[in-house]
């Protein structure tokens, strides 16, 4: 009996090695090297397997503008760029119970309605336990097709039984082609599956979704070479004790990525909010100290959210910072500043500060709001209920910059506010705005008209 011989993949970035190794020689991660039994392709079979192209000028490269599929849902063709594209993968992350068998049941009911058949393949759970859901959400369009199957050989040949308008797998981790000795969720399963099912759809134009598992990280389970292969990354944010759930692009070839698609998790299933900042500003019925609203951005969406800070005098040695939402080093560069250039002891203080509403803030531009909330709070002085406060602090004390500034500026004065503390380097014209502008340079200045100097 022959020696079965082994290879050792890279769960992040692919890359094999004939031997183990601490560290993945090309991606640099540590222990991310798994041994799986090594399967080779004979030259006369990957010959037959490759297609020939010609280079050619990328001049005489003709744009052709695709038709798009409209899901009807307005917070998923916004974030998908205006709708699925035909022939597009698109990969669904998220935690167990955050909603996306739930989401995806939603779409495919639409797509059924409107354009034809779709394929809902689930290798985690039974025709049965489809049913019971699809009751609950009214999605019982008799063009949906259900299919409990694993078995990746017995998928593909259910999908090319019959034409359809859009496919759905539930999970990519669960299934496994048989003539590999790996487990399902392994490298080169998750690898080769994937790489079966997206030859065939973009050589039919079919829109497919894949669910993928997460890690206790967070981040998307299996090979990393999984995000490069698909269109659109989607991912799942939110607490399944909250009835909000946050939908980002992190990638996508048709639109542009860092959007955000807000839904609610009700009765009747994922319901859109097409104004996520009166969500998060929903609870705040008048200004209290220790809050400020600033507004970010979204991709193209600009985002309304009350930040919160709560300073108290520190009962040990070293005082606590914790940040949700906000980022924990940048919140310890905001504090240096405030101790710098206004003289705040705040070595004497825990500060604690929080984005309402649960959204992750990575935009600088809430720096200045985030600064007043903490200076608010050590001060107890409430900041004008009426003002909007947005701009980047550098190490210095200036105020820098902040992106589309005017979407910032309309979403504010639509909310009724009626003054806005903005970076004077920006330099924007009173003119143009209904909303009167306080254009600062230094923080200082910013403070002096909050009442907070």
């Amino acid at each position: 009996m022959a020696k079965e011989k082994y290879i050792y993949v890279c769960s992040e970035c692919g890359a094999t090695s004939p031997r183990w190794l601490g560290r993945c020689p090309e991606c640099q991660s540590w222990n991310t090297l798994f041994a799986e039994v090594s399967t080779t392709v004979t030259p006369a079979k990957a010959a037959v397997n490759a297609k020939r192209a010609t280079p050619l000028p990328i001049s005489a490269v003709e744009n052709e503008q695709e038709a798009r599929f409209t899901l009807q849902i307005a917070e998923m063709d916004a974030i998908l760029g205006g709708g699925l594209v035909p022939g597009s993968l698109v990969l669904l992350g998220g935690e167990p119970g955050i909603g996306k068998s739930t989401l995806l049941l939603q779409v495919a009911k639409k797509m059924a309605e409107t354009y034809g058949k779709v394929l809902y393949v689930s290798g985690e759970e039974s025709a049965k336990q489809i049913k019971l859901r699809a009751d609950r959400l009214h999605a019982n369009a008799g063009n949906i097709m259900l299919l409990a199957e694993c078995n990746m050989d017995h998928i593909m040949a259910a999908i090319e039984a019959e034409p359809y308008q859009m496919i759905i797998l539930d999970s990519i981790q669960s299934v496994y082609k048989p003539d590999l000795p790996a487990a399902p969720g392994s490298v080169s399963q998750v690898r080769q599956c994937a790489a079966q099912l997206l030859e065939y759809i973009k050589s039919k134009n079919i829109p497919t979704f894949l669910v993928g598992h997460v890690t206790k990280e967070g981040s998307l389970a299996g090979p990393r070479i999984l995000e490069h292969m698909v269109d659109t990354v989607l991912y799942f944010e939110g607490e399944r004790i909250q009835s909000f759930r946050l939908l980002r692009a992190v990638k996508n070839r048709f639109g542009s990525t860092n959007e955000i698609a807000v839904f609610s998790m009700e009765q009747e299933g994922l319901v859109p909010y097409a104004d996520p900042s009166r969500l998060f500003l929903s609870q705040r019925e008048k200004p209290e100290a220790g809050t400020a609203v600033t507004g970010i951005m979204q991709g193209s969406r600009p985002v309304l959210l009350e930040v919160q800070a709560l300073t108290t005098a520190t009962s040990f040695g070293n005082p606590r910072r914790l940040a949700n939402g906000f980022d924990y080093n940048r919140l310890l560069l905001v504090l240096a500043i405030l101790e710098k250039k206004l003289g705040l002891k705040l070595g004497t203080q825990d500060v604690y500060l929080n984005m309402a509403g649960g959204l992750r803030v990575e935009d600088p531009a809430a720096d200045l709001a985030a600064a007043a909330a903490v200076v608010s709070s050590y001060k107890e002085k409430t900041v004008l209920e009426h003002v909007f406060i947005t701009g980047e602090i550098g190490l210095t004390g200036e105020v820098r910059p902040v992106g589309q500034l005017p979407k910032r500026l309309k979403e504010a004065a639509n909310f009724g506010f009626t003054e806005a503390i903005v970076p004077k380097s920006n330099g924007l014209k009173q003119k143009d705005y209904t909303i009167k502008l306080r254009q600062v340079s230094e923080i200082e200045e910013a403070f002096i008209y909050l009442g907070l100097c």
